[in-house]
């Protein structure tokens, strides 16, 4: 009932910037809150940074004044700017959207997670 596809990864040298997009489709009436989580290499998958149907953002420490969340509702769209790259953001990186469905019911849907990989 609901497709998420996310894009926009790849490697990256440090200091540049990659912009993540999350678009969802399907038999959705509204989205609610969404977000992005990472994965780096041998690590548990961590929250990067949320934002809520009212536009109120989150960000973890390590990413704050570099990363910007965004949505664009009629898009059904999740975005997520990476700006200042570093090594240690390489990861890979998974999208969530918590969706209504025209149905009534409701829940969270997840990416099929994108590797972004910052290198020289």
């Amino acid at each position: 009932q609901v497709r998420i596809v996310e894009s926009g990864g790849g490697l990256v040298q440090p200091g540049e910037s990659r912009r993540l997009s999350c678009a969802a489709s399907g038999s959705i009436f509204n989205i609610l809150d969404m977000g992005w989580y990472r994965q780096p290499p041998g690590k548990q998958r961590e929250l990067v940074a949320t934002i809520t149907k009212y536009d109120v953002t989150n960000y973890v420490d390590a990413v704050k004044g570099r990363f910007t969340i965004s949505r664009d509702n009629a898009k059904k769209t999740l975005y997520l700017g990476m700006n200042s790259l570093k090594p240690e953001d390489t990861a890979v990186y998974y999208c969530y959207e918590n969706i209504v469905l025209l149905n009534g019911d409701r829940g969270a849907y997840w990416g099929q997670g994108i590797q972004v990989t910052v290198s020289s």
